[in-house]
């Protein structure tokens, strides 16, 4: 089929195929297990975001079927007119208690929770958002929806955090909002969450931290950075994703009962899009109490990534600044990290290469991801094989 009108279509494609920007993306054919079936191939699988390898856990699965069995396949329906489900209200209430809130709301993703929070509370020109560099694109997104003006401070720089907060635009803004991703997900580095909080109350202004890549992850139980550096009931908006560590889909934000109230009645995503089938919510329910109860899953994950990262390291691999499971290694060239990622596929190892314009160039880089499922026979495979290809590509 051809369309005259959309011939600069073809024209884009060349143009991200010269620039090595063009993504075909892999295929899964398994289950999303720390060892998959990807594109025919059986690999040690170091890019998912399954971080405690819950997504085939028979007890998760067991709780999604029973769900669909008893409220159906899907709800038809936004929360606003009849697409609230029992189930919906219960993990609202159980999230908010893990995440030491008055309430929650549930959203149809983490990226939309954080366009409806933007958009929502920075609803007028008077209003300030200030963000870090690196957020996550969906903040950014939501930054650009929204009525307010924008400020970008430099990546955990407090004292330009500091200098935005203090000039005259901030100053008589009607409300000021500072935004952080708790885990940056390129680098794997936590927010100085603690600084901001101290310094952004101080002039005035309210916080939105988000958890996506720290729900599950950090703090006591997996509550997300908020718990980490023991700011409960400091943090006026904790958001993230159910994709995650929390292995199905969904987002929500934590917060006050007010706030969460008028969120309810003004969000646009939670308007005008239908809610997450139950078996979506049973998912999550599951994976809370399975937090709540087993430690053991959140603390092979951490073994697991401190064993990776110094396996790394003793090879030679510059993994960054990553504190978290998050373990970038560090190329510093778009074809050079598009190579070693495909020849370590070939050896029995995914790990996805990462370019411009998702980090900057000079910034090319190989992220990984272990998870609690890995095994340490696992790790040292990976290993070797990122030593092999990385001392064929001159990288080591």
């Amino acid at each position: 089929m051809t369309f005259e009108t959309l011939k600069f279509a073809e024209e884009e494609v060349a143009a991200l195929k010269t620039d090595n920007r063009f993504i075909q993306p892999r295929v899964l054919q398994s289950a999303q297990e720390p060892v998959s079936v990807i594109d025919g191939k059986k690999v040690i699988n170091l890019t998912s975001n399954n971080y405690l390898a819950l997504a085939n856990n028979p007890g998760v699965k067991k709780a999604a079927i029973a769900a669909i069995e008893k409220y159906g396949a899907g709800t038809a329906a936004v929360r606003t007119i009849i697409g609230t489900m029992s189930i919906h209200k219960e993990l609202e209430e159980k999230f908010a208690a893990f995440k030491h809130s008055e309430a929650a709301i549930l959203f149809q993703s983490g990226f939309t929770s954080n366009v409806a929070v933007c958009q929502s509370l920075m609803s007028s020109e008077s209003d300030l958002l200030i963000s870090d560099e690196l957020n996550h694109a969906s903040i950014i997104d939501g930054a650009r929806l929204a009525k307010a003006p924008r400020k970008i401070y430099r990546h955990k720089d407090i004292k330009h955090l500091t200098e935005i907060l203090e000039a005259p635009e901030a100053r008589k803004a009607r409300r000021k909002m500072v935004v952080t991703d708790g885990v940056f997900s390129m680098d794997g580095d936590i927010a100085n969450l603690d600084e901001i909080v101290a310094v952004s109350h101080k002039h005035g202004a309210f916080v939105m931290v988000d958890d996506a890549h720290a729900s599950g992850v950090i703090g006591k139980e997996g509550r997300g950075t908020v718990s980490h550096f023991g700011l409960d009931g400091n943090v006026e908006i904790q958001i993230g994703t159910l994709s995650k560590a929390f292995a199905a889909v969904g987002g929500y934000a934590a917060t006050t009962q007010s706030l969460r109230d008028y969120m309810g009645s003004v969000a646009r995503p939670f308007l005008f899009s239908s809610s997450q089938p139950p078996s979506v919510a049973a998912t999550c329910l599951a994976v809370l109490d399975i937090l709540l109860t087993e430690p053991q899953h959140l603390k092979r994950l951490w073994d697991n990534t401190a064993f990776f990262k110094e396996e790394l390291k003793k090879a030679g691999f510059d993994t960054g600044a990553s504190q978290t499971p998050i373990t970038p290694i560090m190329v510093g060239d778009t074809a050079k990290a598009s190579a070693f990622s495909k020849q370590l596929f070939e050896e029995g190892v995914f790990a996805l290469c990462l370019g411009f314009p998702t980090v900057p160039k000079g910034k090319e880089r190989l992220r990984t991801i272990v998870t609690a499922g890995h095994t340490i026979k696992d790790l040292e495979f990976a290993v070797g094989k990122f030593t092999k290809v990385g001392r064929e590509l001159g990288i080591i």
